[in-house]
Parts: structure tokens; sequence; C-alpha cells
């Protein structure tokens, strides 16, 4: 029987009363004996070569007891994002390298007893630089005369995928659209900005504490770059406070690594907000040209797409990245001759990695406007238009002309237009104050949730029972907040019968808990998921066996509920978990445990509709957004109160993304706005009125029929905006964040 009533309804996530009174602890708030504090020397220049340093002077400050530079640690190459042992990326990073490629880049650190003594420490060293010549533009980047940053030129990779013939296909449309978007860099902003801890013991021990989003990851670099076997690695992740893939790819941890490794003492490296913005990760910046071909009828016919994405400095994820950016625009329409080309381009700016979405938004944000302005054209509704062509519960991808996946993109899209009241709004003649305009405006976005296809992914979890009945889970889940964890547990309980508090868990240390391919591309209900079911079920048998022996009856005749087990049908034969569990040692002499690995079987797309209201200003250029509503297809709804969590801050990130969020360089290279005053993000004093509604199409390979929604919750946003806001001027905008007057 289990407890099924747990899933789909809402529940806070397990820590919210830790984080909401101070207790829970974050790696800023960590101390140790005899720690020491790190800061680090960042580059002014946006292209130097480091001609000479001189670290003496601050080695030799009473209370510094390491300085590190590239001149005493591993010059070994490594790429930042690499997920696994065999998973190859271009190699382009060095802890600290000789040739500075960003204004931010790491040139020194240093570890003293306090942070004024760092900071005096750095002021110390005597850095004589070489500058070499800048190129911050993508596509200036590609020109002949350009300044090589890397070894092969500065197209970091190249990704090249369609279907059906595009070429041919143009000549039969009716119409033919080209147009150029460009979107900026953006940060990730999380609340904790990045710190890290790190010891090394008398053993030759590495311990690293950090709020990576991907531990094991970590742990295998740092293995790598100081030729030290993974057994003396250990990678913890504590609380994390915030990351939205900010936190995916390693930064700062090989810093601190080789500071401790210097002092021999504990070391603790805390970024503030400017070092954070300029010395980690951002968005990548986009230029995305599309050619489009229709019939006069709205039917879409090809489309073509040319990116190049901005990698900055080093390729870290880029490629990944504008890999998933090209598998997104074949899961929605019913185009069936598709192309997609894509470079990510070095250039001398912080370098870009992983961000929600994935990439998915800057290709959906021109596609979706581009296909707002060619409704407009034709004369037709846009939610005709994109009903006219997205794809049936029954579509394929066209490249491989493989099942979606129950994809109920069509419904969603019928559901928002209800919701959002679109007819009526259309028609809305509400008179409003002088110099403001009003416009509607809707996009669609999709994503994927797992890496099924790309490579492997899997994870694993461990599950034991306590003599009382209560149970551990061992699992390499990094908690952003999302509740990937409390996902885990709910649905551990609702197989075994037992109350979610019921289980405890050791989370994110790699000492201790099985592999996890890494919290990312929207792998967290659906693959953790599904590795929680199978954990969950595993034990389910271990304990029925030995239940059905000392109940005497046949093994499927077991039911678990409210903590205990008992015969079907006979009620009065039953026992507590806590005497099973006590039974079980004592008689069998035997520990329950159960481990179980659990592999991505597919990855399902989800689709998020989004609808926005929106007052324009075109004198002033003030845009306010005054209604949403956001329709998702995330099959089953496991935790209510998470999904609406999920969408409500997604919508906060996307609003941003459209209206005010971009990250400035000045002709030499250095950010201009490092500083919550100057790089605007979206408040909360701005957000509108949201709806929000899900579809539950239930997904057969899926947990509980579930599929994702932490990335895609902010894919359709933009669009949805800038479409609004083209449809109150009538016009059409090519640029993000969205500009009325510059």
């Amino acid at each position: 029987m289990g407890n099924p009533e747990i899933i789909g309804k809402s529940a806070p996530i397990r820590d919210a009363v830790l984080k909401a009174t101070g207790e829970l602890k974050y790696v800023g708030d960590m101390k140790m004996p005899e720690m020491l504090v790190a800061k680090m020397l960042l580059s002014p220049h946006a292209h130097a070569r480091i001609k000479s340093i001189d670290i003496e002077a601050a080695q030799n400050l009473p209370g510094v007891y390491a300085v590190v530079c590239h001149k005493n640690t591993p010059s070994r190459l490594f790429n930042s994002a690499v997920r696994f042992f065999e998973h190859e990326s271009p190699e382009t990073e060095q802890v600290f390298p000789e040739t500075v490629r960003f204004a931010g880049d790491r040139v020194a650190a240093v570890a003293a007893e306090d942070e004024k003594i760092a900071e005096a420490a750095l002021k110390l060293i005597k850095v004589e630089y070489e500058e070499l010549p800048t190129v911050f533009d993508v596509e200036k980047a590609l020109e002949e005369d350009a300044p090589i940053l890397h070894k092969g030129g500065n197209k970091a990779g190249q990704i090249f995928t369609e279907a059906g013939n595009v070429d041919e296909a143009f000549k039969t449309c009716d119409r033919i659209y080209e147009d150029r978007y460009e979107m900026p860099p953006i940060h990730h902003l999380a609340i904790e900005t990045h710190a890290v801890i790190a010891d090394f013991d008398s053993r030759s021990k590495l311990t690293v504490w950090t709020p990576s989003q991907n531990t094991f990851n970590t742990r295998l670099l740092l293995s790598r770059i100081f030729k030290l076997p993974m057994n003396r690695v250990r990678v913890i992740r504590p609380t994390i406070g915030g990351a939205f893939g900010g936190k995916n790819e390693m930064t700062i941890e090989p810093v601190v690594a080789a500071l401790a490794i210097q002092a021999r003492r504990p070391v603790k490296l805390v970024l503030n907000r400017r070092e954070a913005m300029i010395a980690t990760r951002t968005r990548h910046a986009a230029v995305v040209y599309v050619k489009t071909g229709v019939m006069d009828d709205g039917r879409i016919v090809a489309q073509d797409f040319k990116v190049l994405t901005n990698a900055g400095a080093y390729c870290s994820g880029s490629i990944n990245v504008l890999a998933a950016m090209s598998a997104k625009v074949f899961k929605i329409y019913k185009i069936a001759d598709m192309r997609f080309k894509g470079h990510p381009v070095y250039t001398n700016i912080p370098s870009a990695g992983a961000m929600r979405g994935y990439g998915s938004p800057q290709v959906f944000n021109a596609q979706q406007a581009q296909f707002a302005k060619i409704a407009r054209d034709l004369g037709m509704d846009f939610v005709e238009f994109q009903l006219k062509n997205v794809v049936d519960p029954d579509g394929v991808d066209q490249r491989f002309k493989k099942p979606l996946g129950n994809p109920r993109v069509k419904e969603a899209v019928e559901r928002g237009a209800k919701v959002f009241q679109w007819e009526k709004r259309k028609k809305d003649n509400r008179p409003v104050e002088p110099g403001w305009k009003r416009g509607i405006g809707m996009a669609i976005g999709a994503h994927g949730s797992s890496l099924y296809g790309v490579h492997r992914d899997m994870t694993a979890l461990s599950l034991k029972v306590n003599e009382d009945g209560t149970f551990v889970l061992y699992t390499g889940t990094h908690d952003m907040g999302n509740g990937s964890v409390t996902m885990q547990t709910r649905m551990i309980a609702s197989v075994l019968g037992v109350r979610p508090e019921d289980i405890g868990c050791v989370e994110t240390d790699t000492d201790l808990v099985p592999w996890n391919l890494g919290d990312y591309a929207s792998r967290g209900v659906y693959v953790e998921g599904g590795a929680a079911l199978k954990v969950a079920r595993s034990m389910k048998e271990k304990m029925a066996e030995k239940a059905s022996n000392f109940l005497d009856c046949m093994t499927d005749q077991v039911e678990f509920e409210n903590g205990s087990v008992f015969v079907r049908n006979d009620p009065v034969r039953t026992m507590t978990l806590s005497e099973l569990v006590v039974k079980t040692q004592t008689v069998d002499q035997e520990e329950l445990l159960a481990s179980e690995s659990y592999a991505a079987p597919e990855s399902p797309t989800s689709y998020g509709i989004h609808f926005a209201e929106v007052l324009v200003n075109e004198e002033t250029g003030k845009i306010k957004v005054v209604d949403y509503t956001a329709v998702h297809d995330v099959g089953k709804v496991v935790n209510r109160l998470n999904l609406e969590g999920q969408l409500e801050g997604g919508i906060q990130m996307g609003l941003g993304y459209a209206l005010s969020e971009e990250m400035r360089f000045n002709e030499n290279g250095r950010l201009v706005n490092s500083n919550l005053k100057k790089y605007v993000s979206f408040h909360a004093t701005d957000m509108p009125k949201i709806q929000i509604e899900f579809i539950e199409g239930f997904e057969p390979s899926g947990p509980y029929g579930a599929k994702s929604i932490g990335e895609c919750a902010t894919v359709p946003v933009a669009p949805a905006v800038m479409n609004a806001v083209c449809a109150a001027l009538d016009t059409n905008l090519y640029t993000y964040p969205i500009k009325i007057v510059e």
C-alpha cells in the first residue's frame, strides 16, 4: 500500500525552518581551527602576458602563510566543465595562467591570518604585464585580423545538426524572413557568492567544502590538477545559497586548494559581489541569425539558425551549451526541414558557462520574437499561428523521427490562452494613462529532463533502516534550494509507507555517498527521482522478504503502511518496522541496506507556454509587466508548492533578462556595472500578478509520470515580454534587454 497520497501534495523543502531561523550553515559561516583567509589578485587587463611577478614581499609579510601564482602551482591545462572521467572537452584553463585573457583573470592569491593582512599582501605583489591586442565582439573575433586567444583560433568548436533538405524547402515557401537577434552576457546573481574552504592534512589528503552543483566533477579535476589519487580528494557540499548554473563548473576551488597545500592549514576564500561577477561565470552572450520560410496560411516550412555564442576567455562548458541549444529547437514544431549551425567564440570577457536554461533562452528569444513578427505580417493571431505549427502528442524529433514522448504543448497553449483570456485582452480598449500603450504577447519554450542521448546519465543512491524503523538516505544530489532532496524523501516515503520526516539524509560528500553526475540539465526529478523510486522499491523487496519469513506468509502478501508491515487480508499478523529491523539483526544477523544505480531511460521534453501583458511608455522607455500567465507541461506534479516556487523564481529571472540585466564592458574590457546598484535585476516590487497552471500529461518513463520544470521555467519569459512590447508599439525589436529609448 505504501503512502501514495504524498505524491501531488504541496510541502515545503526539508530545510525551510533551518534556513528561516539562520541555523543552517553556509560556507561563509563555517569556521575551523587555525583557518586562514584568502584573497585573490585579479588581472586589470583584458589580455596580457605576465612578464614577471614578484611575490617575495608578500610572502615575508607577518601573518601570511601562502602566496600562489603561475610560478609555484601546477601548469596542467584543464576544462572546468568536464563532467566525468572519460569526458573530453577543449582544455584551455589553468589554475593561474601566464597569459591573462580577461579583466578579472586570476594572477595570484594569498592566505593570511585575517582579511586585512591578506589584502595588504596583495598590494605587495609586483606584476609586470605586456599588454596584448583585445577583442570583445564575437563577430569581430572571427575576422582575419582578430587577435588569437588560443591555439587553433577563436572558434572554440562547432555544432551542426539538421533535418530534411533546408535549402530545397526554402524554394517552396511563399515568404522568407531573415533576422538577427542579439543578447548580452548576464550574471547568475545567486544570493550566496562563490565560497570555498580547503584543507590539506598530514596524510596529504585534500578536503574541499564548496557549494558546488557537481562535487564529483570537482573531485576529478582536483585529482588531476594536483596529481592526487581520488581517495585522497574529498569534496563536501554544504548548503548552497543559490546557483542557477553558476556553480556547475569548477571556479575558485583549485586556487583555495593550492593555498591549503602550501600553508598546510585550512583556507577559506569568499568572493565579494564584484569578484563573483568578474571572475566566475556568465550566461553566454549570443548573436542569433534566424531564417524562416512560411506559407501564406501560416504553416512553417523551413528554418535555419546560425548562432555565435560568446564563450569569453576560456572554453569551459561552451560547446555543451551550444549543443544543448541546437537540440531544443527540434522539439516544439512540425518543421520537417530545419538546420542549426553554431560556434562558441573566444573573446576577452569573463568565461561563460551554464546558466538556467542552458542555451534554450538565447535561441528561443530569437525564434519566438521572429515568429510573432511573422504572424503580425501575415495578419494572423499569434496563438492561432502557434497552434497550427506545434507538435501533437505523437510528435517526433524530425532529425531522427524519434517520438518526443507525449508532448502536450498544444494543450498547454490552449489552456494558457484561456486562463490568460487572450481573446478578451486582444479586444481590450480600456483607456491607459497618456503616453502609455498596452500590449500582450506569448512565447513557447522547451527543455529536456536528462542527458540521455548526449552521454551517460546515471546516479546511485543508498538507503538503510535504523533499529527504530527510521531510514537514512545517502544521496549525491546537490539541492540548491529547489527541493530535490525533499522530492527524493517523499518518493521513498510513498513507497515504504512512512512519513517523509522518517527519512534522514547524508548529502553530497564524495567519501560517503554514491556517485552522481551532478545537478544540471533539469535531471533532478526525472533521473534522481527515478533513482529514489528504484532504491525504495529495492528496500521494500528486502524488507518484504524478511517480513514474510517472520509473519509466515508469501512475500507478495506483505503490505507496508504507517511504519508497520502486515499480511494483506490478515492485518492481525503485523509487526512494526522497528521490530522487523531488530529481528533481522538478531535472528538473521543482517543489516537492511539497499544500494541502486539508475540510468536515465529517455529525456522527455518539458514545455512552457507564457503569456504577458505590458504597459509601455514610448517617451520614457519604461516597461511595466502587469499580468502574467504560465502553463507548463510537466508530466505528473509531485510537489505543487515546489513547482510553483520554481516557476515564480524562473519568471523573475526571465523578466530581468528581458528588461534590465546586462553586463556592460568598457573599451578596456572592464565590467562597469559590477555591483547590485549598477547591475539592475528584477525586483520583487516589479513582479506582476502571476497565474500558474500545469498540464499533467503522464510521462511513462518518469517517476510517477513526472518530468522537469526547473530550467524550462525561465526559457519563454523574455520572448513573451518582447512580443508584448512589440505588439504594444506595433514594431519589431531585435535586442535584449528590451530598450525603447536609448
